[in-house]
This record gives C-alpha cells, structure tokens and sequence, in this order.
C-alpha cells in the first residue's frame, strides 16, 4: 500500500484509464468463406445486418482466413439505461462496462452462442485496452496484493474479477494466524511423541498381533510399527483439539470480517444497491420495449436428478475402499516380510494417488452433467443459470474429494467385525483395520497426497497451460507489424469523440487478442472453485493436518500472483461485469463454516483417540483411584488396554479362530476373551465420545453466534457515507 500510494497521479490516472475512442467494445470472428450462397455466409450476413439496423457500428477487416468485425453499440442505447438505472449506483457510471453491454445486446439480438456452435462465428472476444492497461500491467502483476490496485483491477475488469481477487486476498491474509498457530501444534507434536509413554510402550512391545488375513499371512509384532506410531502421536494430541475449535470459530470469523471488507470497497465503488436481475431487465427492455420477461420456474425432477447424481459419486469414489481393501490383502500376503508386516502404509499412499486420479476424471464428468442440468432447468437469466450451476458443481465436487475422506475418517476400522467373524467384500476380502494408535494418520496421509498434488499440479497447468497454448499461436501466425508513427501519434495525444486507428493498427490490435487464450463466462467459476474447495480442506479435517492452513498460505501467495499474470498476458479480457458480491459463494462458505464444525467435533470424538485416552487417565489408568506414586505416569499400559486376545491357532497355511484355544495373538477393540462381546469400558468409551461431540458443536457453535453476533457486517463508516449519499441523492431528484 505504501508504495502504491507514491505513485503520481499520472501513473494512477493511467491505471484507473477509461474507455477510448480508439478500439471498439467487441469483436467477432468468422472464418472467410468464398462461396456466398453457403448457409453459413447467409446467417453471418443476416445477424451484421441486423446489428446495423439498431444503429451498432460495425467495421469489418478481412486477413486471410479471417474475418474481424469490430462491434460498437450507440450511445443512445446507454443513456437509457442509464437512466432506467435509478438506484444509488446509477452515478458511478464507468464506460468500461460498454462491452459488457455490447455482449448483452448482442446475445438478445439473436443467440450469439447457437451461431457459435453452429460455426458462423469462430469466437467473440472483448478487447484488451493496451493504451491505459498495457503500460501500467506490470506495476498490476507486481503489486495484485495491495489494496490500491484493486481500483485498477475494478476498473479494468470489473467489479466481479475486482471481488474475486479481494477475496482471495483477504482469506489469504487470514491464513496467516491459523497457518502460525498450526506450525505450533506441529512442534508440540515433535515434542509431545518423544516424551509419550504410548510410544515407549509401543516401541518396546513383545505383543504379537493378529494377522492382516485369514490366509496366507502371519502374524506380525506390535514393536515393527514404531515409526507409524510416531506419525500418528505427531497429529493425534491434545493440541489438535484446541486447533479445531480454534478453526471452527476463524471460519466465522473470516466470513464476517470478510464482508465488512467487502462492504468498504462496495460502497466506495457505489454498487450497494445494485441487483444483477434488475439491470438484465434493464438490458431487454433497451433492446426490445416489447419484451416479455421469462417467467422463474423449478424442476422438481431436476432436483432428483441431483440427488442421483450425488448417489452416482459416492458409489464411484468409493472403488477408492475397494482398492484398498483388495491391496491390503494382497500386500499382506507378499513374501517381502517388511512390506507385508507394513501394508497398511503402501495401501494409504496408493489409496491416495488413487483418488486424486478419480478427482481428475470426475471433475470433467460432474462439469458436463451440471451444465446438462442447468440447460434441463430453462433457468431466466444467466445470473440464475451461474448460481444453479455453481451450486450443482460445488456439491458434486465436495462429494467427489470428501467421500474418500469420510471414510477414512469416519467408517475405517469401525465396522470390519472381529477373529472368526470378520467383515468381507465378496466373501473374500476383509475390511481394513486401524492401527492401536488410532486411524488418524490414515487421514493424515490421504489429504496430504491430495492438497499437494492438487495444489502443485492445478497451478502448474493452470499458468504452462495458456502460455504454451499461446506460444503455438504466435508460431501459426506471421508476425504482427508495429502500429504506424499516425497512430503512435494518436495514442500520446488527447483523442476526440470518433477518431480511430487505421485499418493495419487495428488488425495488429485484433489479431494480437485473437492470440491469446479463450475465456467465457465461467472463467472466474473455476478459480473461485478451486480456492473453496481448498477452503473446505483448510477447514473441516483440520484436526488431522494442522500444517494445511500453511499449505494453503503458501499456494494462494502463488495463486494471486499466477492469476494476474494469466488474466492480463495469456487470456483474453474478460467480460467486465458489475456485482456487489461473491454471490452463492458467501452462502456454501457459510455451510462450510457449519459443518465444519460437526466435522471437528467428529473427527476429535471419533477418529482420534483423545477421547479414549481422557477415559483410560482418569478411570482406568494407574492415576485413577488416587493412589499412584508422584512419578508414575498416567498413561502407563494404555496401549495393552486398548487391546483384546483371540484364541487362534495356524493350521492348514492359515489362522483359525475358535473359542477353545488357548489365547494367542491380540487385536485392537474392546472385547471379551471369552465370548466377544463387547467390555464395560467399550459402552463408557462410545457414551464419552458422543457425549464430546455434542458438548463440543454446541460450545463452538455458541461461539460462532456469538462472533456473528459481536461483529457488525458493514463499518459505521460506510453505512453512514451511504446515509450520505442517498440523502444527497433525494435532495437532487426533489430539486
């Protein structure tokens, strides 16, 4: 801000540059077609025509196999809307946005998107403003962070890309306290397992374990697991529980200093009062007096639909369990005794780059069926089409990367039955048990593969992918001429109402954003995706990966920068667009927020072993009944608690259970030697465990309302400027 702030005017007159005369709004381009009795030349021929017929300008340039059309809309269409604008807003009237017009009128004229796909027009694209912008991108690039810029950004693409960046901004300046905080759980961690009794207790056991099959496996020792056991005491801890209730309450936090924030730069760019469905309104009445406005329908099919769909994903991404079931089996069963006594790790690494490959395809798969959805609706306006369609996309995204997760979480080890009456898939395949430390680090290990991956590998595509999409363009293509010294001369000079480049400045312009990459309208829909998906990684399974809200910071440091460079280098100019929020985003951060906290709250009463530990201290440990000596530690034998002997006995190359053996080999859970019911300690464990969960959501959640509550949504200062500005505004309509 600081150096923003000493720029010259000039340089910020620069930056906050307007429309000038010397482009035009939009673009179409067409492939040249020779034969002019062809259909395709026909429509073409038809729809310019119709444009002239309502006064837009039209300038057609012929290269090669190209043909451009500059588009420009007559003023007159903007004074009316103007003034059928009559909201507090209506003066802050940024001629930037008669592109955005343009395109909108166009689309009414006739649906400019059917020719597209029925290759009339090849593509339409707005243009990049490279007299005003051009000079000052750099310092854009440089300085995306700082608060001043966003001006240049509002003002070069609208308030829509403006917010997007806002936003990211401003989450990523709160990761900060979470991500600091995180880094200290982490070495509480380091310093909680060097000094643990469990891990001692583990390390040094001569405790023979049930084998990981019922044939060909054997039995493995407890002792073999002793740096698995330091992996999951590094997370599972007394400072995670903390953590999570400390997330629980930022995400309520973040969202309502977020829209104080927001609400600043709003009312500064006076867009407080601005409805999206009013202004496309406003737009078919100045295109057609005669309009009819489309009538708001709900499909109660398509919802159902949904509902399928979301059944379809879960059963999809759980062939992750499948995999990892049928790999247990197999890995426990190989040769190499030191990968079969540890098969439960390889499992999770490869469960993990699993699902990440499924994300991948079904992200592509969900993208086609939302959009089918939204077309199945017949939604009225665009604005209802991006939220229906953001929503659909959103909770077909979170089922396909949490599924995986849920049931590591949640399911793993919970229900995969006891010796000689094991749980099977297909009578064969036993379900994966947890390791007498817990399954956190199951958890652990899976969002780490996938917050790295996708992070790494999203950005990595996201910036090479345009550029190289760009550098083959510039190879196809000869090589753009310099604008003329007539030109050069028009752009350092003050240009009036109607001058223009000539013709070869023109297609130099033209063809060099025909170069770069396509964007539509769904351009900004997938980065604010992919930052709320990461939000709900840095938020719900916080408990189990402390270190993600540093991830996060570090990636979104990256992410501002690379979006800059790609929106103003490698992309054509989006659309500008008007808006006075981050629309249904706001509403899934704040269920996010929600079930954040159940999440939590589960996560720490039923994954982790923080409840069964506080039962074992205080009523079953050495210091229960108040008698142990001052040295004696609390948590001396919890291990040997937490398990169970099975009579078992190997015959004919595998394990048999039976009631009448001697005891042999021990497993983890909570039952009796004799006939493997379940002990008194289990039913006070679970009663403990829901009794957490509940205490800690309504803890939490009080703290949520409380925050909300405390926390105004909008500065005293901007409510009343916009006091002001509206009594202001009364006076003058009154005079």
């Amino acid at each position: 801000f600081m150096l923003q702030s000493s720029m010259s005017s000039i340089e910020m007159l620069e930056i906050l540059g307007v429309h000038t005369p010397l482009s035009y709004d939009y673009v179409l381009v067409a492939k040249t077609i020779n034969n002019q009795e062809r259909e395709t030349f026909r429509k073409q021929t038809e729809f310019i025509e119709e444009l002239k017929k309502k006064n837009f300008k039209v300038t057609k340039i012929i290269d090669d196999n190209l043909v451009f059309y500059g588009i420009q809309a007559p003023k007159e269409i903007f004074e009316k809307y103007r003034y059928l604008l009559k909201v507090s807003d209506a003066c802050n009237w940024n001629p930037e946005y008669f592109c955005y017009h343009s395109l909108y009128l166009l689309i009414c004229t006739e649906n400019l998107r059917e020719l597209i796909k029925m290759k009339v027009f090849e593509t339409k694209f707005c243009l990049h403003e490279v007299k005003y912008f051009h000079a000052s991108r750099h310092k854009c690039i440089l300085f995306f962070f700082y608060l001043t810029v966003f001006y240049c950004v509002r003002n070069y693409f609208g308030e829509k890309v403006a917010l997007y960046f806002l936003w990211l901004g401003w989450y990523t300046f709160l990761l900060v306290p979470p991500a600091i905080i995180g880094i200290i759980i982490f070495l509480y961690g380091i310093s909680y397992y060097k000094h643990s009794p469990l891990l001692n207790e583990v390390c040094n056991s001569n405790t023979t374990m049930c084998p990981l099959c019922d044939k060909g496996c054997e039995a493995w020792q407890l002792n073999e697991t002793c740096i698995y056991t330091k992996v999951t005491l590094l997370f599972d801890n007394e400072g995670t529980v903390f953590f999570a209730m400390f997330m629980a309450i930022w995400a309520t936090l973040f969202l309502e200093f977020w829209k104080r924030h927001r609400a600043t730069f709003v009312c500064e760019w006076k867009v407080s009062d601005w409805s999206e469905e009013e202004e496309e309104l406003i737009l078919e009445l100045v295109n057609d007096v005669n309009c009819e406005p489309k009538k708001f329908k709900h499909s109660y099919w398509t919802s159902s639909l949904i509902f399928i769909c979301i059944l379809v994903i879960i059963s999809l991404t759980s062939a992750v369990v499948v995999f990892r079931v049928i790999a247990a089996d197999f890995l426990a069963k190989y040769k190499w005794k030191s990968l079969s006594n540890h098969s439960n790790i390889p499992v999770m690494v490869l469960g993990g780059f699993l699902h990440y490959f499924i994300i991948t395809i079904m992200t592509r798969v969900n993208w086609i069926v939302a959009r089918k959805l939204c077309d199945m609706e017949e939604i009225r306006s665009f604005a209802s089409t991006e939220k229906s369609f953001t929503v659909k996309m959103f909770t077909f995204q979170f089922f396909t990367y949490f599924t995986s997760l849920f049931y590591a979480a949640f399911i793993l080890g919970r229900i995969n039955g006891r010796p000689g009456n094991y749980v099977k898939i297909a009578g064969r395949w036993r379900l994966e048990e947890c390791h007498p430390t817990g399954c956190l680090t199951d958890l652990f290990i899976q969002m780490t593969i996938i917050m790295v991956l996708k992070q790494t590998i999203s950005n990595v595509f996201e910036f090479t992918g345009p550029w190289l999409c760009r550098l083959w363009k510039r190879k196809r293509t000869q090589k753009l001429q310099r604008k003329c010294a007539h030109c050069y001369l028009k752009d350092d000079s003050d240009t009036k109402d109607g001058d223009e480049l000539c013709e070869n400045c023109k297609l130099r312009d033209w063809l060099s954003n025909y170069r770069l990459n396509d964007v539509d309208s769904f351009s900004l829909f997938r980065e604010f995706l992919e930052m709320v998906i990461q939000f709900s990684f840095t938020t719900l399974f916080v408990a189990a990966f402390p270190l993600a809200p540093l991830l996060a910071f570090i990636n979104n440091v990256i992410e501002i920068r690379l979006d800059a460079i790609k929106m103003v280098t490698l992309e054509r100019r989006m659309v500008p667009k008007k808006t006075n929020n981050i629309g249904v985003w706001l509403d899934i951060l704040e269920a996010i927020g929600v079930l954040a906290v159940i999440v939590n709250g589960l996560v720490i009463g039923v994954s982790s072993d923080f409840i069964p530990r506080l039962v074992y201290r205080y009523h079953y440990g050495p210091c229960a009944q108040g008698t142990a000596a001052p040295d004696t530690d609390c948590m001396a034998g919890y291990i040997n608690n937490t398990l169970s002997v099975a009579p078992m006995k190997y015959m004919n190359d595998s394990y048999k259970y039976s009631e009448n053996i001697p005891p042999g080999e021990e497993y983890k859970d909570y039952r009796s030697q004799d006939d493997y019911s379940h002990t008194h300690q289990f039913w006070i464990i679970l009663a403990s465990r829901f009794a957490f969960v509940i205490l800690f959501e309504h803890v939490v959640v009080i703290c949520k309302f409380i925050a909300a509550w405390f926390i105004p949504s909008a500065p005293m200062e901007v409510k009343n400027s916009r006091l002001s500005d509206k009594l202001k505004r009364l006076k003058e309509e009154l005079q």
